[in-house]
């Protein structure tokens, strides 16, 4: 089995949103949309673009990815731009030097050109507005067998939150919470969330792009993985 990854792209609007329907997705003539966007039933607020990326652009980004140097101190590899970020304590490390590690702010490269397509794609497609574009990105590659806890991204990333996977397809387990909670899995406030009980599995395929807004950023936890197969990068 292949390796899988997500590029999941998970992206920062400065100030101004997208003004979107009732159902969480902006109204466009379909003469104006270059790429089609499918609302899910539920969680309400998600949507998803198929085959975002061409299998030539997807090819591209893979390999501009593995020449890049990855974040390890995860039991994934990551990779970020724009920002910034601080690394994980090793579970045997001192007191001291986790506090130290912890404390420890790094600044992430911006956003490559090898990646600037994509944004300018989002946009086009009336995802972001032109003067408040997607300027961070945190690629997560998942192989098979691992995945992350449930979270919801930190609130300071606004919305929407797009997540683009390649190489294979991935089922993402969303649990609906009973009110908005900014529980990060860095913040370790993620499995205090009150949930429902509530649950929605929903397929992602190659090169598809993965759109939350509304009740399905804020008040849906989503886990990618363990399931699949492929390299998913995302950005969630």
């Amino acid at each position: 089995m292949g390796k899988r990854g997500t590029l999941e792209d998970f992206f920062s609007p400065s100030v101004k949103k997208s003004k979107t329907g009732d159902a969480g997705i902006k109204a466009y003539p379909a003469t104006q949309l270059e790429y089609a966007e499918v609302a899910i039933n539920a969680p309400r607020g998600l949507s998803i673009i198929s085959n975002f990326v061409t299998i030539d652009e997807e090819k591209s980004i893979l390999a501009f990815l593995d020449a890049q140097t990855w974040r390890t101190d995860l039991s994934r590899r990551t990779m970020h731009f724009g920002g910034t970020f601080c690394l994980m304590p090793p579970k045997l490390c001192t007191p001291e030097e986790r506090k130290k590690i912890e404390q420890t702010i790094l600044q992430a490269p911006a956003m490559p050109d090898e990646l600037r397509f994509v944004v300018d794609r989002m946009v086009n497609q009336g995802l972001y507005q032109d003067d408040c574009r997607p300027d961070y990105c945190i690629v997560n590659e998942y192989l098979p067998g691992q995945g992350i806890s449930a979270h919801v991204e930190n609130f300071r990333f606004g919305e929407p939150v797009c997540s683009l996977t390649l190489v294979g397809q991935d089922t993402i387990r969303f649990h609906e919470l009973e009110t908005a909670h900014d529980g990060s899995v860095r913040s370790g406030k993620a499995s205090s969330a009150p949930r429902t009980g509530r649950r929605e599995d929903v397929v992602t395929g190659k090169r598809s792009l993965l759109i939350l807004r509304g009740d399905a950023r804020s008040t849906w936890q989503r886990r990618p993985g363990p399931k699949g197969d492929g390299r998913q990068k995302q950005g969630p």
